[in-house]
């Protein structure tokens, strides 16, 4: 918009912390009687880390881009040119035709029995189902991210996305460079490992319980995450790394999202308790669609509710009677297996793909 005021916009209260608050923060990770001997050494790492805090190094180890990039003289981070090199191998890995026919089938609940709820979850036990589906399949390979791990595994973190891309697309860099920030401690991150995982699949089952009438929250971190999937921009040299206004400069300028997933099939399962299975079901859909995935099929979607008003306490006896359940998910994994197969050999044509969208955003 000609004339219009895009320079970023500030005034949000400064969350810094003076030198007492982050070593006090920085020591109380520690309050565990093990360490307890070794407070002088707390101390020293303390002192440590306070640098690297008090002087933003968010990612102090690089190397210069080279010319695969618009700046071949911007100090690139190490961590962020290995997360892009495990997404070209992945790349790879879906593009060679001669390869196994990959499957993605995500546990989406947060409920494990190695953490506080002593019990496995209902979502494990239809993965389980659909797992075995795929497997039976000719020539396939099955890769199962369990998202649970989030809170029974220790450093298993997947840090919450920062909008940059709210701000201008080109600044969501694919993939996202918001992580590791040491200085801020927000490390071991799972993305980098989790996106390899999108890339390779040639099909991806979302399996998630109902959780207050939404998505599980880990289900729900990884969705912010992919964001970058979704137009986000794959060379941060453009962007001078987090240069706001560099990055509404070249989104205005014209910006052709691209699309890094796009292509790929997907199944889901949701199923609840009492309510909200449909309207879940249905924003997942809406969701892996605006990624550019496509839908393996009606069948290939499905929302129940297992145990309906039932106690919490016998839910997984109302999972083992609901034998109709059970046989559902199998033909979810029967129906993405089918079309998987058929769309790599050539034989299903998703309609429509090769169309221009009027609108990129």
């Amino acid at each position: 918009m000609s004339g219009s005021n895009t320079a970023p916009r500030k005034g949000m209260p400064d969350p810094h912390l003076d030198e007492a608050q982050f070593k006090e923060r920085f020591v109380g990770q520690f309050n565990e009687p093990a360490f307890d001997p070794l407070d002088g050494e707390l101390k020293k790492l303390a002192v440590a880390a306070w640098d690297a805090y008090s002087h933003h190094r968010k990612s102090p180890r690089t190397r210069k881009a080279g010319s695969e990039f618009a700046d071949p003289e911007y100090d690139l981070a190490l961590d962020w040119i290995a997360a892009r090199a495990a997404l070209m191998r992945a790349q790879a890995q879906h593009d060679n035709t001669a390869s196994p026919a990959r499957f993605l089938v995500i546990n989406c609940s947060p409920r494990s029995e190695h953490t506080c709820p002593g019990e496995m979850s209902k979502s494990y036990r239809l993965l389980e189902l659909a797992v075995a589906i795929l497997r039976g399949g000719q020539n396939t390979q099955v890769d199962v991210l369990d998202l649970s791990r989030l809170g029974s595994e220790y450093g298993r973190n997947i840090h919450p996305c920062k909008a940059c891309f709210s701000t201008a697309a080109p600044l969501c860099h694919w993939p996202c460079s918001c992580y590791p920030n040491y200085s801020l401690g927000q490390t071991q991150d799972w993305m980098n490992d989790i996106y390899p995982l999108w890339v390779a699949a040639h099909g991806i089952m979302l399996i998630t319980p109902v959780h207050w009438y939404q998505v599980s929250s880990p289900l729900k971190l990884m969705m912010d995450r992919l964001v970058c999937a979704d137009g986000g921009n794959p060379d941060p040299t453009r962007t001078h790394g987090k240069d706001a206004a560099t990055a509404k400069e070249i989104e205005l300028a014209g910006w052709h999202y691209p699309r890094h997933l796009e292509g790929r099939l997907f199944a889901c399962v949701v199923h609840g308790d009492v309510e909200g299975a449909e309207n879940v079901r249905r924003s997942l859909h809406d969701w892996l669609c605006s990624l550019h995935l496509s839908p393996a099929g009606a069948d290939a979607e499905l929302d129940r509710y297992i145990g309906y008003w039932k106690p919490y306490a016998s839910s997984h006896e109302e999972l083992d009677a609901d034998e109709a359940v059970q046989e559902e998910v199998k033909n979810t994994g029967r129906v993405l297996l089918e079309a998987v197969m058929k769309t790599r050999s050539g034989m299903q044509v998703n309609a429509g793909k090769d169309l221009k969208a009027p609108r990129e955003k």
